[in-house]
């Protein structure tokens, strides 16, 4: 596929792992039950830890995803390739904060310790912890920081050749690139005539002149 046809892909391929960053965001991460301890009072059910809670930063950095599919489609060719490198660091930054969560499930649960118990502090909520298991969506979540850098890196490699996303047109009437001017403009410029009439009566008026009377108009064909 060459790079001209590349330009959609990527820019879906961005849409979906940062869509796919927030779905997984916003699901539970972990299962935790307390263990009884520390002379807390504590329930044996088991919480639900959303990723809300186990990595807050994945909603920003998906929205960020989302906000620079945008630019890629009416960027031009330089700001691309800048945009490219920032897709990459972003799909990593995705990457890291699931991987982070992932590795540390107690430091992940901990807020929602010390929401159940009113126990804070590293330690203390430790203790409280019994089992902390880690469901699918930590995992989507590193999957969509992979997708969003491969992205990147089919922008990296393919954004110099993408064809120009709109046609710019000058004052709305001239289409820079000399293309035809559309129908509807003949009709606005008869429009702009008229009210340039308009004014010219008006400034007449405003002379003491009465535009109707065409002994004072130096035009009688008007």
């Amino acid at each position: 596929m060459s790079g001209a046809r590349m330009k959609l892909p990527a820019i879906v391929l961005t849409i979906l792992g940062a869509g796919l960053g927030l779905l997984a965001w916003s699901q539970t991460w972990f299962d935790l039950v307390l263990a009884s301890g520390a002379g807390a009072h504590v329930s044996a059910e088991v919480i639900a830890v959303p990723g809300s809670v186990a990595s807050p930063a994945i909603a920003a950095l998906s929205l960020a995803g989302l906000a620079l599919a945008a630019a890629l489609a009416l960027a031009g060719p330089g700001i691309r390739v800048v945009l490219g490198v920032l897709e990459v660091l972003l799909g990593g930054c995705l990457v890291l904060a699931a991987a982070l969560s992932l590795g540390d499930p107690v430091g992940s649960v901990s807020a929602s310790v010390t929401e159940a118990t009113g126990v804070a502090g590293s330690a203390p909520t430790e203790e409280l912890v019994g089992t902390a298991v880690a469901t699918l969506w930590p995992t989507v979540a590193i999957v969509a920081g992979v997708v969003v850098v491969v992205a990147g890196l089919v922008v990296l490699v393919t954004g110099t050749r993408w064809p120009a996303s709109t046609r710019r047109y000058r004052s709305g009437l001239e289409p820079v690139d000399g293309g035809s001017v559309a129908a509807g403009d003949a009709s606005e410029a008869s429009e702009r005539a008229a009210s340039d009439r308009a004014i010219d009566d008006w400034d007449e008026l405003s002379r003491g002149d009465d535009p109707t009377d065409d002994t004072n108009d130096p035009d009688p064909n008007r």
